[in-house]
């Protein structure tokens, strides 16, 4: 399916002012709020697959509920979430977050045959757990999922921001469709093997704290880490 072109207007409001980027399941792109001057968001589409368009549509208002509840300097704030069922494709309106990832981070001081200041990684470090802890905190706990340092933001305030929450679920360990929908995805380095294993187990919060050592790892070393 095509992207937007920019110029299109969404929903009578958001303006595409650009793409920012693309996945399987859809792109992110840069939009302006005609309705608040100079407001500036980023807003995930999803393509839905016709086979599945009916539960798919569902499971994403229900997540995209779950999202614009949560409030924390360290998460993007969800403002808005809507579906375009002609066009098969769900929309999530979100601040933009300007800076540059973690994985650019590191990227560029190998470059200079460098490493990251072990003193600013660990900085970094707690103010990623204190984002953990409100996520896993939440009733129902809030995991992530596709913790990375390709979706950690370092804005121009020096603060960083968890940024993609496609993966992102509600955990209830007492209801057995939490753990089915839980199973897979992710990305392989950074993610516990029970999370693509469909018939073993389940993820639990502490999935989210591999990914979140696995990052350690690969913004000490400059390296990622072995596959789980």
């Amino acid at each position: 399916m095509p992207h937007l072109k920019p110029g299109t207007l969404l929903r009578n409001r958001y303006r595409i002012a650009g793409l920012i980027g693309t996945g399987g399941m859809g792109a992110v792109y840069l939009a302006d709020d005609t309705r608040l001057e100079g407001r500036r968001c980023a807003i995930k589409e999803q393509v839905l697959d016709p086979a599945l368009s009916p539960a798919a549509s569902g499971q994403f208002q229900q997540e995209a509920s779950l999202l614009a509840r949560l409030d924390h300097p360290g998460l993007p704030k969800v403002s808005d979430y809507f579906s375009d069922e002609a066009g098969g494709r769900d929309y999530l309106v979100m601040d933009y977050v300007p800076g540059q990832n973690l994985e650019q981070l590191v990227r560029n001081a190998r470059r200079e045959k460098e490493f990251l200041a072990e003193e600013t990684v660990l900085a970094w470090l707690d103010q990623l757990c204190d984002i953990l802890t409100y996520l896993h905190t939440r009733n129902p706990i809030v995991l992530h999922r596709d913790i990375k340092p390709a979706n950690i933001k370092l804005t121009p305030e020096n603060r960083l921001k968890l940024v993609d929450f496609g993966l992102a679920r509600p955990f209830d360990p007492a209801d057995p469709r939490t753990i089915t929908g839980l199973q897979g995805l992710g990305s392989l380095p950074y993610t516990p093997l029970e999370q693509y294993v469909g018939h073993v187990g389940h993820t639990d919060a502490r999935a989210d704290l591999y990914a979140l050592g696995a990052t350690a790892y690969h913004l000490l070393t400059g390296q990622p880490p072995a596959s789980a």
